[in-house]
């Protein structure tokens, strides 16, 4: 994919056109873009389900922010390394493994509120404008000492582009460059969620504190999703166990995000049973077929999917 491709697809396309054309004359006072902090729905220990290596760096993330003090101050490394205050973590993986949720909690874990920004949210067709609402994030994420989260962070961070027009290429510069600057200088912490963290640019990458990986769901963290999704209120036709037991085994390969869809469609199949609706293992069985029938389909298309999912279609439904 080229350059402006690559671009056109992550910025919407109003973006562009006004760095493109001519420049327009400009309202006498833009529009101010405006962010807010919100209260985290979810907490780590709750609400999220994790390998015992992930809730390891996240437990380390929260040590280092929570115990500053007697990590900087009283044992003195703030002499060397007198720009810890700030924490900048780096969530990468697949899609639908829950970085976004984990970023949340993470911001519920340690009660404070969360920003979620998104490059819609910051960019702007006036010139100069994005750099300026990059700056105004930081300052209001600093204001009510709030976690800064920037999904779809490759967007930001990527390598510099080539074969673009100077319009575009100065912008981006612009945005990068501010960035970099807030990032030097926030003392509080900001979470970047990406899938495609090869894209990033290295000077992004050497300032980042803490890269953690995130990945599909072993048998152990599937069965605990299943288990979550299986809410007590839930009539059921098949013991709780057994379903668990066989959604686990059948959903090899699938994101938590494609199990929560695969019980949505398990339920809308239980529910249309006529006098008394439950739901069934062949509900659940139906339904992660279905998904993995779409994945398959999807990526024989050209859509993209996670590998694991698509060897996981594959061998649930016989296809090679």
């Amino acid at each position: 994919m080229s350059a402006n491709d690559y671009l056109r697809n992550k910025i919407r396309p109003s973006f562009l056109e006004g760095l493109d054309a001519e420049p327009a004359p400009e309202p006498a006072t833009p529009a101010k873009a405006e962010f807010r902090c919100v209260e985290p729905r979810f907490t780590l220990e709750r609400d999220v389900v994790m390998s015992a290596e992930l809730k390891q760096q996240l437990a380390e993330a929260v040590a280092k922010i929570e115990h500053y003090r007697t990590i900087y101050i009283e044992w003195g490394f703030a002499t060397a390394d007198p720009a810890g205050k700030g924490t900048i973590l780096n969530f990468y993986g697949p899609p639908g493994t829950g970085k976004t949720l984990t970023a949340e909690a993470f911001a519920g874990s340690l009660g404070k509120k969360i920003m979620l920004v998104s490059i819609a949210d910051l960019e702007s067709k006036f010139m100069g404008d994005t750099a300026k609402n990059i700056a105004s994030v930081f300052r209001s994420a600093q204001a009510e000492d709030a976690v800064l989260f920037f999904d779809e962070a490759d967007t930001l961070l990527g390598k510099r582009l080539s074969s673009v027009t100077q319009g575009i290429d100065n912008e981006v510069n612009a945005m990068r460059s501010t960035l970099l600057i807030e990032l030097e200088r926030h003392e509080g912490v900001v979470i970047f969620a990406t899938n495609f963290a090869k894209n990033y640019d290295a000077a992004f990458v050497s300032r980042i504190s803490q890269h953690v990986g995130f990945e599909l769901p072993g048998e152990p963290e599937r069965q605990a999703i299943w288990a979550k999704l299986l809410v007590p209120g839930i009539p059921l036709a098949d013991a709780r166990e057994t379903l668990l037991r066989s959604a686990t085994q059948l959903s090899a390969g699938l994101s938590g995000r494609e199990m929560r869809t695969c019980m949505r469609l398990a339920l809308a199949k239980a529910v249309r049973i006529p006098d008394q609706p439950a739901l069934a293992q062949a509900h659940l069985q139906d339904a992660i077929e279905q998904v993995a029938s779409a994945m398959a389909q999807m990526q024989a298309h050209g859509g993209k999917t996670n590998t694991p999912t698509l060897e996981a279609a594959r061998t649930l439904l016989g296809v090679r």
